[in-house]
């Protein structure tokens, strides 16, 4: 029976070169993430139409809305007994509705935060509700498998939708430009086609084949676009619904849809931890961003100014776009060897803005078993630790190919060798160990596999109490020193950090003040609350 042994993977320790497409070029020059922490999951997030530096979060029983700059609430609207969902706002961003686990809908004017409306008649949690395109109804969709159109302004039930589907609606969309047509989605996996102008609204009855849990329309209103289980499904009104393509991007659940770019690019997150992007004329994979942990929720400003991604821990990330045009990666490009590879390179055609580029690359395993080892990889294979440590720790190799060194000494940590390795060695051998640790551990893709080396070190150190020599002692102050001078650097960009962002929140505030009294906003006239909204009452435990 032969034992199957790979060589050590040395990719993840090299400089890699990118594939540089526009896309990858545009949505690198979003920023950092910041990061906001709230209690429990995201449910939804959506940014106000009105003011795009603006985006409202869903979060237990709270809906808040968060200022994209200072990363602060501006507005809490708490009038849930239980938990909020869902909550969007009006085109014009001067409405904003909200369905809870009461089975209520909450309509709220974002100036005054007063509730305006409160429709009642569902009988299980209202999750998603979504505006018509002339503004004057809200749909809602709920738990009890029933859909709902209300009028906004007398606070009355325009259309019953009872038993559309038999099991929880979780998902629906309007579509842009017709007021009376929407889809609906719901955990049986199926697709409801509605238009409230027919004797029988429900026009037609898809099958996603998964639980939906979120639906869109293109901006041209004859594509809608499904999202259930781990593919993303097309569909083409104009054509009899016909599905148009399957994406399987994902690996596990797909949660949430987002359009951006004006409509020209689709975003999808997935409990996976990554969002993808799509380019909508070829439903490619373009680009895409990962996250700390499941996505549940995303938002896109106008523009594209900015990303707000909301996950299942209550963690909230904000990355926004840098205005200068730069990628917020530095990204290192190798210098070409040969002039001939760099001539093929600038007579490469450009990509186009629509580019079918494959950027989710699969990268077939070309490792022979058995086959093709290097020295070091042999060794280790014979649980050689020393041999192994020994064949890499070759000065051509360590001058050029450091990246070696770090991966031996990687497997070693991990198969908790490199103690074993480093005992009873000579002082010559320890030394150069040392030496090498302080010469790249400044560098970001080492650092931490060196830093445990240094630790396991210290170990060896700490179980052999012997005296040392002179060059030892010299070698462990050079460390020490290394170390330290690390430590400071780190410190220092840290008190940098704090006075940028000082003088930033300083300069944002006085252009605000400035901005403030340039003119004068005439008042428009505001929705009253209805008797049912004022005598809504909040119980408080």
């Amino acid at each position: 029976m032969t034992s199957n042994f790979y060589p050590l993977n040395l990719r993840r320790f090299q400089d890699k070169d990118p594939i540089a497409t526009p896309d990858t070029n545009y949505w690198d020059r979003l920023s950092r993430p910041d990061l906001l922490k709230e209690h429990t999951t995201i449910d939804y997030v959506d940014f106000s139409p009105s003011d795009p530096d603006n985006f409202v979060l869903t979060c237990s029983v709270r809906v808040q809305v968060y200022n994209l700059v200072t990363k602060l609430v501006v507005k809490n609207l708490s009038r849930f007994q239980k938990t909020a969902y869902g909550a969007t706002f009006r085109q014009d961003g001067r409405l904003l509705a909200a369905g809870d686990e009461e089975g209520h809908v909450k309509l709220f004017d974002t100036g005054s935060r007063n509730i305006l409306r409160l429709f009642k008649g569902h009988k299980a949690p209202v999750h998603r509700t979504f505006f018509t395109a002339d503004k004057l109804q809200l749909a809602s969709f709920a738990d009890d498998k029933s859909v709902r159109m209300w009028d906004v302004s007398n606070e009355k039930v325009v259309a019953k939708y009872k038993d559309a589907h038999t099991d929880y609606i979780r998902a629906g969309a309007m579509h842009p430009q017709s007021s009376s047509t929407f889809v609906s989605g719901g955990y049986d996996g199926k697709i409801n086609l509605y238009d409230t102008r027919l004797d029988t609204p429900i026009v037609r009855t898809l099958d996603h084949g998964s639980p939906v849990e979120s639906m869109l329309y293109l901006p041209n209103g004859s594509i809608f676009i499904s999202a259930g289980g781990t593919q993303v499904r097309v569909w083409d009104m104009i054509s009899g619904c016909r599905l148009l393509t399957a994406m399987s991007q994902h690996h596990k659940t797909v949660t949430c849809l987002r359009l951006g770019s004006d409509g020209k690019r689709l975003l999808s997150g997935g409990l996976d931890r990554h969002v993808k992007i799509y380019d909508v004329n070829t439903y490619k994979t373009v680009h895409t961003l990962t996250y700390p942990n499941a996505v549940v929720s995303l938002g896109v400003a106008p523009n594209d100014h900015a990303v707000v991604a909301g996950m299942v821990d209550g963690l909230v990330s904000i990355r926004r776009m840098n205005a200068d045009g730069k990628a917020s990666k530095q990204r290192r490009q190798k210098p070409q060897r040969h002039a001939r590879s760099h001539q093929q390179q600038v007579q490469k055609p450009l990509v186009p803005e629509t580019t079918t580029a494959r950027v989710d690359h699969v990268i077939a395993d070309k490792r022979q078993r058995g086959q093709q080892l290097k020295l070091y990889d042999i060794h280790l294979r014979m649980y050689n630790y020393k041999k192994a440590l020994d064949n890499v720790f070759v000065q051509k190799i360590i001058e050029n190919h450091p990246e070696r060194v770090v991966a031996v000494i990687t497997e070693l940590l991990h198969r908790d060798g490199l103690e074993a390795s480093l005992k009873d060695r000579p002082e010559a051998v320890i030394i150069k160990f040392i030496n090498f640790i302080c010469k790249y551990v400044g560098e970001t893709r080492f650092m931490r596999p060196l830093l445990n080396a240094a630790n396991t070190l210290m170990d060896v150190f700490e179980n052999n109490v012997v005296p040392y020599s002179k060059s030892m002692l010299v070698a462990l102050e050079k460390l020490e020193n290394a170390v330290q001078s690390e430590m400071k650097l780190t410190m220092q960009l840290m008190e940098l950090k704090g006075a940028l962002d000082m003088i930033i929140g300083s300069a944002l505030d006085k252009k605000q003040t400035d901005s403030s009294c340039s003119y004068i906003q005439t008042k428009m006239p505001r929705m009253q609350p209805s008797k049912r909204a004022q005598q809504y009452v909040v119980v408080v435990d």
